[in-house]
């Protein structure tokens, strides 16, 4: 299926980016469309294969966290179809004129133009929805990509991989759009990161570990969706009512995902009326609750937390807690823990909500709501390549138009300096 070489792999996707250019976008949604489609009336196969992965995972004595990440069911098809779809449906980012003026001086018309930045090496760990929620975005952005899936999702991915494969020659795209690298080799890895000049951007989605090693060995630019370390300050006007909610669900909806909330500050002004019920509400949904002094004095039996808990991504049923004198010791806090990832406040003081959204630097800054909501689809991007925590270029969950590049195109009539 796949050339003998990384930079084989990598030069394929180099020259079906090149052909990816010209093609109409129109036929590169029609094609995803189609993956769609085949995502639901292949729905068992993947399944099947996804079963298969899951029991040699845990066999393995893989931790449950990335069991949960791994595992596969048909509400979760449904939903991989249904990201595929509004994709399809968004408009075409490149192309997008997105400046356009006269320079006044010279007659120079001046237009900024977005367009595909060429090939995207996406390397992730045990998630195998990533492979059809990446292909897509590239795809439909007009870009190759080269899907490293980790070995944990092999059977998994393989399987979703024969539906793009598939969408692809059924609309006449060039087979090397996408590759899936099934080499679990790190030299393999680094062979491939070290195609500069071939590859155009790589997107680690992973532990710290996997992000670490992109960096080292990468000789193309790296956008990290590293750890999520998410905080809900939970200020002293804040409606209780609506912190009790979000908090617990920001916890226990989806514990294994990047976005859960992994640690609770709360005002020391409002902890004796919040603190029990809300550790008494997470303890109800199975949640080890870590608490510092001053929360064990409020709430007995809450595990006495170290210092270590605090800035842990636990993506478990586990949380840290700290009672904190306002909100500058809570945003002093999330600068020295947070992972630039999502930080929430809950409050129904606009000077507060003001101070917190100006002075936390997070890719997304949640106001009366749960951190689960930096997630592509939830902000109206359709599915995500991830969520970047690195600054430049992308900030947050990336959509269409965070894999595209913003180019000049100069027009004049013999304009010479």
């Amino acid at each position: 299926m796949n050339p003998s070489t990384p930079r084989q792999i990598a030069e394929g996707a180099k020259h079906a980016s090149e052909t990816l250019a010209d093609v109409d976008p129109a036929v590169l949604a029609a094609a995803l469309v189609t993956l769609a489609a085949s995502l639901e009336t292949s729905a068992d196969a993947v399944l099947d294969a996804n079963r298969l992965d899951v029991s040699a995972a845990r066999d393995a004595g893989l931790a449950e966290a990335k069991v949960r990440r791994l595992t596969l069911d048909p509400v979760a098809i449904g939903t991989l179809a249904a990201g595929v779809r509004q994709v399809a449906s968004l408009p075409a980012p490149q192309g997008e004129v997105t400046q356009d003026r006269v320079i006044p001086e010279s007659g120079l018309r001046v237009r900024k133009v977005r367009m595909p930045l060429g090939v995207v090496a996406m390397i992730y760990e045990a998630r195998p929805g990533v492979t059809i929620d990446a292909f897509a975005l590239c795809l439909r952005s007009g870009n190759a990509s080269i899907l490293k899936g980790g070995r944990e999702a092999a059977r998994t991915n393989l399987a979703l991989f024969d539906l793009i494969g598939k969408a692809l020659g059924t609309h006449g795209l060039p087979a090397a759009a996408a590759t899936l690298i099934s080499s679990s080799d790190r030299d393999d890895m680094a062979q491939l990161l070290s195609c500069e000049g071939l590859i155009d951007l790589a997107i680690p989605r992973g532990g710290p570990d996997l992000v670490s090693f992109v960096r080292r060995h990468a000789r193309m630019p790296v956008l990290a969706h590293d750890r999520g370390v998410c905080h809900i300050f939970v200020h002293e006007a804040a409606d209780l009512d609506m912190a009790e909610h979000v908090c617990v669900s920001a916890k226990t909806a989806a514990p294994a995902t990047c976005n859960a909330a992994e640690c609770l500050l709360v005002d020391r002004s409002i902890a004796e009326r919040f603190l029990p019920r809300v550790c008494a509400a997470m303890a109800a949904r199975g949640v080890e609750v870590r608490g510092d002094s001053a929360t064990q004095r409020l709430c007995p039996g809450v595990t006495p937390a170290t210092e270590s808990d605090y800035g842990t991504e636990f993506l478990s049923l586990v949380v840290a807690v700290k009672v904190v004198d306002g909100l500058d010791d809570a945003i002093a806090h999330i600068r020295r823990h947070g992972s630039n990832h999502t930080e929430a406040i809950i409050t129904d003081d606009p000077a507060a909500e003001e101070t917190f959204t100006r002075r936390v630097h997070a890719s997304c800054v949640v106001v009366n709501a749960s951190t689960r909501n930096n997630d592509g689809g939830a902000l109206g991007l359709g599915a995500e390549i991830g969520i970047s925590t690195s600054r430049l270029h992308a900030y947050g969950p990336m959509g269409l138009k965070e894999l595209t590049t913003q180019r000049f195109i100069v027009s004049g009539r013999g304009q010479t300096r």
